[in-house]
């Protein structure tokens, strides 16, 4: 089949993680989706998209005419800085950054758009489950899920918060146990409220260039994490923002490569937010 001019690119960091990224590709061939798709590493040695496997899944992916960019991305200057550098790679209206360890059922990147099309907000998030906890049901972490009813408002989310308190959602296989609990017969998804979602998301072009998306890096140290929260935390902020069951994402579960996560970027950048008051929906 012919894609039009994808109105949405999914965008891949990754560093160190063949195997890995070689499962996220091959969760990204089984979506039935227009989109354009940009891998960006910054391995150490050789990237990780340069096995067999991941370079058979890439042309797999433009074989059924996504439009494919693999590129190196080095020196290495921190994790907001790959992701600005990502975004600034395509100009589509709807942005979904997947991590590279992320694999995702078939009808997740449609139902992502669906959701952030009909909702109108600044992102949806599908947060990643981790399988080998699906036996560890944990009552009190889903106590704070709250269904949006309607488009999702615009909230600021602090520590100390109730929304802050949201995080617990997805720990472990919480969002698999969510599903299970909340998803009515017949409906395609549910938007609930969130604090953050890690690991996969999808991003209003529009409203993340508006709060200045990670243009934010050169203020932080090579090493840190949180960029993604901080980021978030503005575009909810602004336009609101929602995590969907079922979420359809799997964490690979693999160890991080980000050991050292003493500097986070809201402690550093978000301190004295320049963002204002939440505004009203438009």
């Amino acid at each position: 089949m012919k894609w039009p001019l994808a109105a949405l690119v999914v965008l891949v960091p990754t560093r160190n993680r063949p195997a890995e990224l070689a499962t996220t590709l091959a969760g990204l061939a089984a979506q039935d989706h227009p989109f354009d798709l940009v891998v960006s590493d910054q391995s150490d040695g050789s990237p990780s998209y340069a096995t067999p496997a991941a370079a058979t899944l890439l042309r797999v992916l433009a074989g059924a005419d996504h439009r494919v960019t693999v590129r190196r991305h080095l020196p290495r200057r921190g994790l907001a800085e790959h992701r600005a550098s990502l975004l600034a790679a395509s100009t589509a209206r709807y942005v979904l950054f997947c991590d590279d360890d992320v694999w995702l059922e078939p009808g997740t990147v449609a139902r992502l758009h669906e959701a952030i099309v009909e909702l109108r907000c600044g992102l949806v998030g599908a947060a990643v489950q981790g399988l080998s906890y699906l036996h560890d049901h944990r009552p009190a972490e889903l106590a704070p899920f709250e269904r949006w009813q309607g488009r999702p408002e615009p909230e600021r989310i602090t520590p100390g918060t109730p929304a802050w308190a949201r995080w617990t959602l997805h720990n472990a296989a919480n969002p698999r146990h969510l599903a299970r609990r909340h998803l009515r017969p017949g409906e395609p998804w549910v938007a609930y409220k969130i604090a953050w979602v890690g690991g996969c998301v999808l991003y209003d072009r529009d409203v993340l260039e508006a709060v200045g998306s990670f243009d934010f890096w050169p203020d932080l140290p090579e090493e840190h994490c949180g960029e993604d929260v901080l980021v978030q935390h503005r575009v909810i902020a602004r336009a609101g923002g929602a995590g969907i069951l079922p979420s359809g994402a799997v964490h690979l579960e693999a160890p991080t490569t980000v050991p050292d996560r003493r500097v986070q970027a809201r402690d550093v950048v978000g301190r004295h937010d320049p963002l204002g008051s939440p505004s009203p929906p438009s």
